[in-house]
Parts: structure tokens; sequence; C-alpha cells
């Protein structure tokens, strides 16, 4: 495998995110849901007007994981008003670490939590938070091995259907 960069994402970017976003999306959920409610969780979550405004948000922020000229995976990091959730302003969050299932297993995700923590630490957080599908054990075991724990639960509806999944959190100490 090429050498593997992450980089924050602009305007120019918006295929490579929605391309991505629906492409992971569907190969981790996909068999776990109707086509229905598939096609209407990417055509809303991932139209071009809808990922526009993620990217111009500005308390959102994107970075793409590069082979190369390849984009593979992307991370989403929420902050104030943008976050899923309400939570205190010490408080970032990971909406999305979405890798492509060819590039799983080769620590991909892992550089993109990492660059969340370069973030986390940039901006003084003192917490790092996500919900994850309780239905989706890999990326579980993934966030409770970086030192997540479960806090909460909430409701993610994707297409007609309402899905539970379990808010996690980490603390930061000061030097991460």
């Amino acid at each position: 495998m090429e050498h593997v960069s992450i980089r924050r994402t602009s305007a120019e970017d918006i295929e490579h995110l929605r391309q991505i976003g629906k492409d992971t999306f569907f190969e981790t959920f996909g068999h776990s849901n109707t086509e229905a409610d598939m096609k209407k969780y990417l055509d809303e979550n991932f139209s071009p007007e809808k990922v526009s405004a993620e990217l111009s948000n500005p308390d959102s922020q994107f970075f793409i994981a590069w082979e190369g000229d390849t984009p593979i995976g992307y991370l989403k990091l929420n902050t104030g008003k943008a976050q899923t959730e309400p939570q205190e302003d010490s408080a970032i969050e990971i909406e999305r670490i979405y890798v492509l299932g060819a590039y799983h297993g080769k620590k991909i995700g892992q550089l993109l939590y990492e660059k969340a923590l370069e973030v986390a630490q940039i901006q003084n957080k003192s917490f790092i938070w996500l919900g994850v599908w309780e239905e989706n054990p890999r990326a579980i075991r993934f966030y409770e091995k970086n030192g997540f724990v479960a806090f909460s639960k909430h409701i993610f509806k994707l297409g007609e259907d309402e899905q539970v999944d379990v808010m996690m959190k980490k603390v930061l100490s000061p030097d991460i």
C-alpha cells in the first residue's frame, strides 16, 4: 500500500465525500436494512446540497484519507451547534469515520481517529464522543480499544426504521 495522507477537505472534495459516504454506508449497513430505507437515507444524507451544507458549516471539519491520488476514507468532526446531540462546549463529536471496505484492516480508521485526537488537542477539548449502531460490533470494539466507554443511547433514524445508537465518549487528558 502506498503512503496514506490525511488532508482537510475543501468544497472541491464534495464528490469524493459523497461517493465515499454512500459506498461505505451501503457496504456496512446495506445487508441489515431494507432497500427502501437505504435508498431514502443515502438520497437524503449524501445529496450534493446536504454535503455542501455540512462542508460550509464552520462548526464541522472533514478530513479525507488518500492513498496516493485515491480517496479511501474520511472523518467528520463536529463542535458547538453542529453536534448531533447537544453536548458541552468542551466536547468534539466524531460523527463519521468512514473507510472503504477494501481498506478495512489496514489501519486507515486508526489514522483518521488519530487526526480527531489531534484536532481535539489543538482545540483544547475535554472529551470526544460519538454514536455507533448497537449492531455494529466491529466499530464498537474499535472505539473500546481506543478508550471509549458507553454513556447513553439515542435513536438514529434510517429511512423509516428507528435504530439505537450507543453513545460513547473518551475523556481526554490535557496532554492527550
